[in-house]
């Protein structure tokens, strides 16, 4: 489904682009985004981002329930902070319900952490990029690989000038009416952004980082239990356990993917589709396999 009514740049007037992100509105890679885009004095910024924390929210939505829209004061934009995800900031952005118009390009970003490999299933930042392009609206999502200890605030400005020219490229091919309209892009920006190689094209790769997690405390607490809807109700003892998740590195790829060509320094520039689809070996083993099914035992135990 493509939605009407983006003519902005069509018709000559500075194009919209629309700002999101996961990391909150007041979030530091937003701010500077969002600064970065106002400086050029070319475009005309909008900003529907979460009002709070909203990391590894991945493509949840508010299906239940109202999600409530505060305007709030952005120097040079148009900006709401909104009560819900990352994708519901952007569907309400691009709605015409909140801004008067669809924008000509959303951005989601700059997020704090780079967004490589299978991280992408997890990333509320990558999800309102992905959003708009469900919609027909050309979407880019925006990280920095920030190192702590190594990287500063300062870096999210020099990562925002980093991007202008890609965005200035994107906001071409959409006047010439040449942009594709069959994925949407993931870029990511290296640590030491002031020294950073170029822009690289590259494919998602199967980076991760292992999930730990550590029981913190325990607390003892007495609970009521029914046996059955006839009984007395019984009290019984019951221990409520508390773990925090826990990530550790270890993260090694290369070979083009987003994740080796970031660590070498380069701008990963990763084209993304809404669905992500087996490899060709494993499509081959469950054709030849699906054919047996109907012959298989219900049990094989």
């Amino acid at each position: 489904m493509e939605l009407e009514g983006r003519n902005n740049v069509a018709d000559g007037e500075r194009p919209t682009i629309m700002v999101t992100n996961d990391d909150g509105i007041h979030g530091p890679g937003l701010q500077a985004l969002v600064r970065t885009l106002v400086s050029t004095n070319r475009y005309r910024v909008w900003v529907c981002a979460p009002d709070s924390e909203n990391s590894a929210a991945s493509h949840s939505a508010s299906v239940r329930g109202t999600v409530s829209a505060k305007a709030i004061e952005i120097r040079g934009a148009r900006a709401y902070a909104i009560s819900g995800t990352p994708s519901d900031c952007t569907s309400l952005g691009i709605s015409k319900t909140l801004f008067p118009s669809v924008p000509d390009l959303v951005l989601s970003g700059i997020n704090m952490g780079s967004n490589c490999g299978y991280h992408i299933v997890y990333s509320g930042t990558v999800s309102g990029a992905r959003e708009a392009f469900l919609h027909g609206v050309p979407s880019v999502s925006i990280s920095y690989d920030w190192v702590e200890g190594a990287s500063n605030i300062n870096d999210f400005t020099l990562a925002a000038e980093a991007c202008l020219p890609m965005i200035s490229a994107i906001i071409l091919e959409i006047k010439n009416k040449t942009y594709p309209k069959n994925c949407f892009l993931n870029m990511d920006l290296p640590t030491d952004i002031r020294n950073h190689k170029g822009f690289k094209l590259t494919k998602q790769g199967s980076s991760i980082m292992k999930i730990d997690w550590k029981q913190i405390s325990s607390d003892s607490q007495t609970m009521t239990m029914e046996t059955n809807s006839l009984s007395n109700a019984k009290a019984v003892s019951q221990e409520t356990l508390l773990f925090k998740m826990q990530l550790k590195g270890g993260q090694v790829e290369n070979g083009g993917t987003d994740f080796g060509s970031l660590q070498e320094g380069y701008i990963s520039v990763t084209p993304l589709g809404a669905l992500s689809n087996a490899d060709i070996d494993s499509r081959k083993f469950f054709n030849e396999w699906l054919l047996g099914v109907a012959q298989c035992p219900s049990s094989v135990m």
